[in-house]
């Protein structure tokens, strides 16, 4: 591997975490001075590029600061004269999809001289309306490449292509996978679906085959398995795999370690900035130089000597035999030797640092059967020496009284800790609730909603609407293409559905043939098939003169041997109660609306019957006007009884009205004397008034 010409080195580093802590006065440059410190390695090195995986950023929207240093670091370090040794020999504009798709230090107004190639994590995703991260700024200005982007959409499992960049440098080929961070669930779920994650492969070229290309995957995802859901197993990946860097995790595991049974190695660089006051933060931080040539690779880590010191312990007050449970004072002098102990002991490698810095100090104190103290307080006394004097302590309990399975009884305090309170833990929650939505789905609202209180996202809810209204109209725009309804087929659909539930709701009410009858016609009146009136004009039970029987007719209700008012009367007089209500309601309102509107029967007989002579009409009409309702029926020949109001519309004089209704809907019926009896049992009502007012209430 002595040989540069056919030798690609790579610079690989993961979470740098640029912006971590900017408004802590002590710590609020460690990200930037950690970050430079790679650079100026690369530069040192003489490497072909650096390969970052993902969480360059710490925020999702950093602060036009972070942006202004970030920039100032990559261009001191990446513009330059320096040629790049390299090529990528594969389709730029799917690799690198801006505006200009192709690498930056092919950009003719730019002299590149240090590539960097990055993919996002967790912190710096991808979010808002336009599907844009903060990396994507670095790209337009052409410091960066940045690849590994990819635009799921939707809901549900989503299917994804994961194209190589193809790098080639004298006879060395090596085919770089990148793979932005996604939601651990959904990812973990798109590797358990058939062809959901699709893995291109080099095409044959020249002397090439696809054997000859070393494959590498950069990625940003839960390795730690607490969750098998949560996180991604390493046999997810492909076989033909030779090497991966994985990035999230921050304990620095730079050794390459081989995965058993799936022929590949890896590394697990970390954060360059200690950003969880955890036991893997305080491993020494390191990058990796990782020089391929051919199908052989060399891996040499390189300290970080510019990272703060960070010194962790843990204590258990009750196994240590000069604290005691009622002596507060016992327990701080004892954590105050430990805290001085960790001061010590990060003082003295700094020979090696380039400069001496206020060392970072967590204990994790056990404080079972023990009471516990003001940590602010505590760490006063330590300002100017420590770098947190703030947190220096963080109490817990034993985990082993969490992991009883029995009925045992656990203190709240337990239940309710709040590294305990995970995702994973709320979803299970929601689970158990069976909280159903109906309209949006839970998991774009879960990610919303994370987008939201994480991201600063203040478009994630409007984004996540107008993602799925845009699904449903794709969905309703292919199904109306598929049945091409028409817009009067929609109104009439949704008439006749209308009709349908008046309908139902009618049958409904106390089960009256009648009233179901009535509703019936009443449908019929709106759908427009009403009967010609003439025909109502054509049946009666005697000889008398055809004036007496239309004078009758217009003058009288329920008369022994003539006809009731025509359909159009009274079925258009009670269309517009068919149409406000329905049932029983629809009954009642019809019956009133009849009653109300008795000008409208004598009016709609009288345009039917406008074949007739103008003195039978005008005598209609001072009939109608000057008449009781006790004279309105001179051929009766007995006497009426007073009418029963309407307080009894309940039993049987329901069901007489509704047999009202229905008759009066239809066209004219022969009545026999034979139903006198009945007709004294129905209540007489006054005679209907004649005017042009169509509907209108008759005025007293």
């Amino acid at each position: 591997m002595e040989d540069d010409r056919d030798t690609l080195r790579i610079l690989v580093a993961t979470d740098c975490h640029l912006g971590y802590m900017e408004k802590d006065e002590i710590r609020r440059f460690d990200s930037f001075e950690a970050f430079e410190e790679i650079c100026s390695l690369a530069k040192q090195k003489e490497v072909d590029f650096v390969l970052l995986g993902g969480d360059l950023f710490h925020e999702n929207k950093p602060s036009r600061s972070t942006l202004v240093k970030t920039i100032e670091i990559l261009r001191r370090y990446c513009l330059n004269d320096l040629p790049v040794k390299f090529q990528v020999v594969s389709d730029q504009t799917v690799n690198f999809p801006n505006r200009f798709g192709h690498v930056n230090y092919e950009d003719p107004h730019f002299n590149v001289g240090l590539p960097v190639f990055t993919i996002h994590g967790n912190h710096d995703d991808p979010a808002g309306v336009d599907n844009l991260s903060a990396i994507d700024i670095l790209s337009a200005c052409n410091l960066v490449n940045y690849f590994g982007k990819m635009d799921l959409g939707g809901s549900g499992v989503g299917q994804i292509a994961v194209h190589p960049v193809l790098v080639k440098k004298g006879t060395t080929t090596v085919a770089l996978y990148g793979l932005g961070n996604i939601r651990d669930e959904r990812l973990n779920r798109m590797f358990q679906t058939p062809h959901s994650v699709q893995w291109m492969r080099p095409e044959s070229q020249e002397g090439l085959s696809v054997s000859d290309w070393f494959n590498i995957l950069v990625l940003h995802q839960n390795r730690i398995k607490t969750n098998p859901k949560s996180a991604i197993n390493e046999h997810f990946l492909p076989r033909f795999l030779d090497f991966v860097v994985w990035g999230h995790e921050h304990e620095c595991l730079i050794d390459p370690q081989e995965v058993p049974g799936m022929g590949f190695h890896i590394t697990q660089p970390g954060s360059s900035v200690a950003t969880s006051l955890i036991d893997g933060e305080a491993k020494p931080k390191h990058v990796l130089l990782l020089e391929i040539k051919g199908n052989q690779y060399r891996p040499n880590k390189i300290p970080l000597m510019t990272v703060r010191p960070f010194e962790y312990a843990e204590v258990v007050l009750k196994d240590e035999a000069d604290v005691d449970p009622n002596d507060q004072a016992s327990v701080l002098e004892h954590l105050d030797k430990i805290v001085r102990n960790l001061i010590e002991k990060s003082s003295q490698p700094a020979a090696s640092r380039s400069e001496a810095k206020l060392p970072l100090v967590r204990i994790k104190v056990d404080y079972s059967g023990f009471s516990t103290i003001n940590p602010q307080r505590f760490g006063q006394k330590y300002v100017g020496k420590v770098a947190n004097p703030q947190d220096i302590l963080i109490f817990s309990k034993a985990a082993k009284k969490r992991q009883t399975t029995t009925g045992e009884n656990i203190d709240e305090s337990e239940k309710l800790r709040p590294e305990e309170l995970n995702q994973q833990t709320i979803e299970a929650l929601v689970a158990e609730n069976n909280l159903k939505m109906e309209i949006l789905p839970v998991d774009d609202l879960d990610i919303a909603l994370h987008d939201f209180v994480s991201k600063d996202d203040k478009t994630a809810f409007y984004a996540c609407l107008q993602r799925n209204l845009d699904e449903t109209r794709k969905k309703l725009n292919s199904e109306a293409e598929k049945f091409k309804i028409e817009e009067e087929d929609i109104i009439v659909k949704v008439g006749e559905c209308m009709q349908e539930r008046v309908k139902e709701i009618s049958l409904r009410s106390k089960g009256d043939t009648g009233l179901a009858s009535s509703t019936q016609n009443l449908q019929d009146t709106i759908r427009g098939k009403s009967v010609a009136a003439e025909s109502s004009l054509n049946t009666f039970s005697d000889d008398e003169d055809t004036r007496e029987l239309l004078l009758g007719t217009r003058s009288t209700r329920s008369t022994a041997g003539f006809t009731r008012p025509s359909k159009d009367a009274t079925g258009a007089a009670r269309g517009g109660a068919s149409k406000r209500g329905s049932g029983k309601g629809s009954l009642k309102q019809t019956t009133l609306t009849f009653s109300q509107s008795r000008s409208s029967a004598a009016i709609r007989s009288e345009e039917v019957d406008s074949s007739s002579d103008e003195d039978a009409a005008n005598e209609v009409n001072e009939v109608v006007e000057n008449s009781d309702p006790e004279d309105s029926f001179p051929q009766s020949g007995r006497k009426r009884p007073a009418p029963r109001g309407r307080g009894r519309a309940r039993g049987t004089t329901t069901a007489k009205r509704g047999r009202k209704a229905d008759t009066g809907s239809m066209p004219s019926m022969v009545m026999s004397k034979d139903d006198d009896s009945d007709e004294d049992d129905k209540p007489k009502k006054p005679p209907p008034r004649v005017t042009r007012n169509y509907g209108a209430v008759k005025r007293r």
